[in-house]
Formats: structure tokens, sequence, C-alpha cells
């Protein structure tokens, strides 16, 4: 079995408690290139790198070069699409529009994974009266078009569920890749976001659904529909009663001895691990120690399984 590529989050240092003091991005690729991680994933809004910074191809040239030169790859882009609601509106076309400027980015990039999500708080079907039924055929035609179009430019779509954003419960979340029906779509498991929507049911409008097997039970019935994996532990809480609490690994609740093997028997296409440290409030000084963490996962699961079947 291949070794797993470690990535690390770079919206970490730059969301929440480092809004006011945001880590440069060059600060950032320097140290993980210094920790040796295998690569960073681009949270692509301002400070950080972005496509109406990086308008033109050469000034993307030159980032993906400044990344290359500290040994690192880019493992995914988190689109900055959050100014574009899909559920309340009856016409997608200015997320579509964002959404293209941002495939394209990734392209200049070789990023070859795109982040999405359904941008609506889950209460807002309550909030502004909207049939639950009609923002569900909003956001699957969305993410329809979204896949077709991201994989003529040869880039995978991802979608993450989170406690925070509306179809958090484990049914939706099984569902949504099969309603899709593209190829080119697939889910991102965070483990934390995982047990939270499964495990506890935070957030959830009307009766609350949960899985006796939490997480890993998730993880079970999502194999094959999987397409990328960001890994934090959890802690039982909400950051600020909205989405999950990334806690550090080792400060929460999470068993990834068993959650490990069942990713590896997951069908993900990719081989990259990537660290989630969003809102972490000492993120910068906690991701040596993360990747230390994960080191010893690989050296555990993935390199003994290796080792097993050279045998």
């Amino acid at each position: 079995m291949k070794r797993k590529r470690l990535s690390i989050g770079s919206w970490a240092y730059c969301f929440g408690p480092y809004k006011e003091n945001p880590v440069p991005f060059d600060t950032v690729i320097e140290k993980l290139g210094r920790l040796g991680f295998d690569g960073v994933e681009l949270g692509g809004f301002p400070p950080h790198p972005n496509p109406n910074e990086l308008d033109t191809r050469p000034k993307r040239e030159e980032l993906r070069k400044k990344v290359a030169d500290h040994g690192l790859q880019f493992s995914g882009l988190a689109a900055d699409l959050w100014s574009f609601p899909i559920i309340p509106v009856a016409d997608n076309s200015a997320w579509m529009a964002a959404f293209e400027r941002n495939v394209e980015f990734a392209k200049d990039l070789g990023i070859d994974c795109i982040r999405v999500d359904t941008v609506s708080s889950p209460d807002i079907f309550e909030k502004e009266k909207i049939d639950p039924k009609l923002g569900w055929e909003r956001v699957t035609k969305a993410f329809r078009a979204a896949a077709a179009r991201a994989a003529d430019e040869g880039v995978r779509v991802v979608w993450e569920f989170e406690p925070g954003f509306a179809f958090n419960k484990p049914s939706e979340i099984i569902r949504m890749p099969e309603e899709v029906g593209h190829r080119n779509f697939s889910v991102l498991f965070d483990t934390c976001h995982g047990h939270i929507c499964a495990a506890l049911g935070a957030r959830q409008p009307g009766e609350k659904e949960t899985l006796p097997g939490g997480a890993l039970e998730l993880l079970k019935r999502l194999r094959g529909k999987i397409g990328h994996f960001h890994l934090i532990d959890s802690d039982n809480t909400l950051h600020h009663h909205e989405t999950s609490t990334h806690a550090p690994f080792g400060q929460g609740v999470l068993n990834f001895d068993e959650l490990i093997p069942e990713m590896l028997r997951s069908g993900c296409p990719s081989d990259w691990w990537t660290i989630d440290l969003c809102f972490w409030p000492d993120a910068w000084n906690v991701t040596a120690d993360a990747k230390v963490f994960l080191d010893r996962l690989q050296q555990k699961f993935v390199q003994e399984a290796a080792g097993a079947e050279s045998n």
C-alpha cells in the first residue's frame, strides 16, 4: 500500500483567531516545507492566494513554482463561494460563474481537487420558508453542473458536509453523491464533521438523526463515494455553536485506530491526507505535532500494510 501524502489546510492560519493577524502564505509554505509536509491545501481567499488577486497565468505560475521550491504540492483548493447562495435562489448562475473562475485557478496551479459546500446554514428552510425538497433540487442541480464543468478541466469536485451547512444528516450525506449522479462528484470526509454529524446530530433541523456507530459507520456507508479526506480530532463540541470544533489530535474522542483502516478501505482515489485545524486558536503552534501524529499512523497502518503486501 502506497504511503499517503500529508498536507494541511492554509485556512487554519487566516480564519477565526488568525483573522486579525493572519500568517502570510509565504511563511506557511516555508514552515510546511521545513517540517517535511508533502503539500498544502489552499484556502483560495484573501489574504492567501486567490483567483482575484492572481488574475493572470504568469502570476499563478509564479505561485506554483514558489510552492514547489519548498518541496510542496497543492493537495486541493477550498474555493471562496460563500457569497453566492444556492438554496434560496432560483438561478444559480452567480455561484456557477464563481465556481468556474476557481476551476480555472485550480487548473493553472495544477490542483486536481476543488471543495464545495451547500453555502447556507441548516436553519435556512425554517428562517426563509423554503421547502427543503426545493433546496435539495437546487443543490444537486448546481453540484451536477459543477462536476461536469470541472471534469472538462481534469478537476474533481468534492462536497464537504458540516453541521454548520444545510443537509447535514447521515441519510442526506449518503444520498447526495447518489442523486448528484456524476462520476466527477464525491464526498469530502472530515473525521471531525463525520463524528459531529453522525454521532451527535448537531444542528440538524427537525427530528435528530444519528448512527449507532458514529463516524465509523458513516465511513462504511460512504465506501466508494469518498473523494478526499480531512483529518482532525473532535471534542464533542461546536465552535461558536456553528460548526465542529477541530480539536488537535489527542485532545478529542476520536479513535483513529478504528477510523484509519476503514479510510484505507474506502476506495478514495486521492492519496492525500489533509490536516484541518480550522478555527483552532493555536493552530500555528500545533502544526508540527499534528504531522508527528499522522506520521505515526502512517507507520502503524500504511507502511505495515505495504510490507505485508510485498511479502
